[in-house]
């Protein structure tokens, strides 16, 4: 089978989560994490079986939890998108079914053929003309029929243009509006717009909008009240659910450091205050205090963990956190952790070597629109870099993208419109042909994405907002390693990646809420060795004794345990079974 390009004109998301092949005349897609081939059904038989659809496809094992939901989420749309062409049917239907004068005149309308017509002669009989009753009723018969087309196939132009002229005005003075005020373009990316659009329209025409002075007052007023109605209707789950203090630090323009302070709960996270600590954050005591103070603010009862960065100022003042309130746990942030690996990866001199070939192609290219141009021709589009949650993750992700397009890039550099450009006789241009027709520079590229796929993979689940990621950590690492081990023959090759893993890891991997939300993802906890369940089910122990403090209460937890550990009673139910890999934890 051949490889084919996956051109940018593609935008369904699956497409970024198979490869395309060309086998003879029929084109088969591939599953990027289990390696099935789908030699029919499309794309969409891709995005079933990624998203864990029953039907048509079978379950892909392998994908990740943020893609599956991502395709599910797809799928839905798809479903809405039918009901919405099944309700224009509905709609053009009513249509034919009144009036054709009361036909808006200042819609647009197309010519249309009339292939149900042979003789259009036919349409102009006199119908006084006498003669046989026969040939005068089929005459009619036909007229009738073509008549009914017409009118089908008008109706259904007359319905689609009213549609795109509907939308031309509206986007047209939403554009008008946005300009005028000077507000940035990207508002439309609010989580707001599209509710407004919704709710203006749902009241029809002629809706006035609201005045200057009805902004500032009654209104203003009035979406006080409700962020404070959303913030003690979340505060208010703190007690029956617990919740997690998350610290944020960054340093503005100006050189100041901010400490922000989130409240995460099931209910949503809030946003609780912002403090500048420019001069007590290097201050373990000073950062004590201020740490205790916002965890008596929220409750200490409430309060779960404290989650901040990895870093010993934060490390000194959480476990005095954890000595005043033995009920509170100090975690050190994953995503901060994970970060931390990866750029003591790249610290490598050899994959820091690639690295900075990798990124002299790229910055030749792009500080040149000619080349740019260029690029994105052979690429069809597809950008070289790709933008990751961290300046380390952005590195990693565009070395992986010039590996997926690299015949791309080496088709470029050997093209006739390469050698002509005077940018390639530079040195920088013999450099950059030199690297992409580098074998060896593309085989130490693949191996430095291997590596670093499965903690880029984490990394991703780690920062998203669809769902807590706890129970991903312990396995996600765990498996990252595993992959790297299998990338070396020797133990000494693959233990520089290990130690560096381990040694960002070792307070994740110690800590009882990790190993906990490890312990109950059945998907991966019945499907890791047997050695590292005793480890874990230590920590799981450290955790109901630390949050439950009544004796009768941790029997019952450590009984049902027990035959959560053994698959025993209900656990070991078939559909329990097949649950572990379709149920998300906490569902």
């Amino acid at each position: 089978m051949e490889a084919v390009a996956v051109t940018s004109q593609k935008h369904d998301p699956a497409w970024k989560h198979c490869e395309m092949y060309k086998n003879g005349e029929r084109v088969q897609l591939k599953c990027i994490y289990c390696g099935k081939i789908f030699k029919g059904g499309g794309i969409h038989r891709i995005k079933e079986h990624l998203a864990g659809q029953k039907g048509n496809a079978s379950t892909c094992l392998r994908v990740q939890p943020d893609v599956r939901l991502l395709m599910q989420e797809s799928l839905n749309g798809v479903v809405m998108k039918k009901r919405k062409k099944q309700k224009l049917a509905e709609e053009i239907s009513n249509y034919n079914n009144t009036d054709s004068c009361g036909v808006n005149t200042d819609v647009d309308l197309l010519p249309m053929p009339i292939p149900a017509l042979e003789h259009t002669s036919n349409l102009f009989f006199n119908r006084d003309e006498g003669g046989g009753g026969g040939g005068g009723g089929k005459k009619k018969s036909r007229i009738r029929k073509a008549s009914s087309s017409i009118n089908n196939n008008n109706a259904m132009v007359l319905a689609i243009n009213q549609s795109k002229r509907v939308n031309n005005h509206v986007h047209m003075a939403i554009a008008r509006f946005l300009l005028d005020a000077r507000v940035p373009l990207d508002a439309v990316n609010s989580v707001y717009f599209q509710p407004m659009i919704d709710v203006i329209a749902s009241q029809g025409a002629h809706v006035a909008g609201p005045s200057y002075h009805d902004l500032r007052s009654g209104i203003l007023k009035a979406s006080v009240q409700e962020v404070r109605h959303n913030i003690d209707q979340c505060s208010s789950t703190w007690t029956n659910t617990g919740c997690s203090v998350l610290v944020d630090e960054w340093i503005t323009g100006k050189g100041k450091t901010l400490v922000n302070f989130f409240v995460y709960c099931p209910e949503g996270t809030m946003f609780l205050r912002s403090v500048d600590a420019s001069s007590l954050i290097d201050s373990t005591d000073s950062l004590y205090e201020l740490l205790k103070e916002v965890v008596e603010e929220v409750g200490v009862r409430n309060v779960l963990q404290v989650i901040t960065r990895n870093e010993e100022r934060y490390v000194i003042a959480g476990k005095r956190l954890t000595d005043a309130y033995p009920t509170i746990f100090w975690t050190p942030c994953a995503a901060h952790s994970i970060d931390l690996m990866l750029e003591d990866i790249k610290k490598l001199e050899w994959i820091d070597t690639a690295m900075e070939q990798a990124k002299s192609i790229s910055r030749f290219i792009y500080n040149n629109n000619i080349l740019l141009s260029m690029m994105r021709k052979f690429t069809f589009g597809v950008d070289l870099v790709d933008l990751g949650v961290t300046r380390s993750a952005t590195d990693f992700l565009t070395l992986k993208r010039m590996v997926n397009i690299k015949h791309n890039l080496q088709s470029m550099v050997t093209s006739v419109e390469w050698m002509e450009s005077p940018y390639s006789k530079k040195p920088e241009g013999f450099a950059v042909l030199d690297y992409i027709s580098s074998p060896s520079f593309w085989s130490t590229c693949s191996l430095i994405t291997r590596l670093t796929d499965p903690i880029l993979r984490l990394l991703r689940i780690v920062c998203s907002e669809e769902r807590p990621a706890m129970a991903y950590v312990y396995a996600g690492l765990y498996r990252a390693k595993e992959t790297i081990k299998k990338e070396f023959v020797n133990k000494k090759d693959y233990s520089v990646y290990w130690n560096i893993i381990d040694h960002r890891w070792e307070p994740l991997q110690r800590h009882p809420l990790h190993a906990a939300g490890f312990y109950l993802n059945p998907k991966f906890f019945y499907t890791t060795e047997e050695d590292v369940h005793l480890h874990i089910r230590s920590l799981v122990y450290d955790c109901i004794e630390k949050l439950v403090p009544d004796p009768k209460i941790q029997d019952k937890i450590v009984k049902e345990t027990t035959s959560y550990h053994n698959s025993a009673g209900d656990f070991g139910r078939k559909m329990a079974m097949r649950a572990r890999d379709t149920l998300f934890p906490g569902e």
